[in-house]
């Protein structure tokens, strides 16, 4: 189905009064702005709301912060930073630089539901 054929069918129901004006023009951009293409991200734009987790975190919460941001699990973050520090040593300094740069969440530590 088109998106032609949706809003023929939205027209019809609000002709018939199944649909109010209001619920007419609220399906209506609720179909429109889903068949809209997104604009890719800017990098810089994602960076910039890297903020540091003050619920999961372990030591600064770097990796809870870099887990929101990207939908990886934080487990999965701090894998990668072990295995930084025992090839070379380099996750010990990405991971203080972020700790320095990024800045800690604002908000009230939620507790954890699990």
């Amino acid at each position: 189905m088109s998106i032609a054929d949706d809003l023929t069918q939205l027209e019809q129901l609000r002709d018939r009064g199944s649909l109010s004006p209001d619920e007419f023009q609220r399906a209506k951009n609720k179909l429109l702005r889903v068949q809209q293409p997104r604009p890719a991200e800017p990098l810089f734009q994602a960076l910039n709301g890297l903020r540091r987790s003050i619920n999961d975190r372990w030591l600064g919460g770097v990796c809870g912060g870099l887990a929101e941001a990207t939908g990886l699990e934080a487990w999965l973050w701090r894998i990668l930073f072990i295995a930084l520090i025992t090839l070379g040593g380099t996750g010990v300094l990405l991971y203080v630089v972020l700790w320095i740069f990024v800045p800690l969440e604002s908000g009230v530590p939620r507790l954890n539901q699990s």
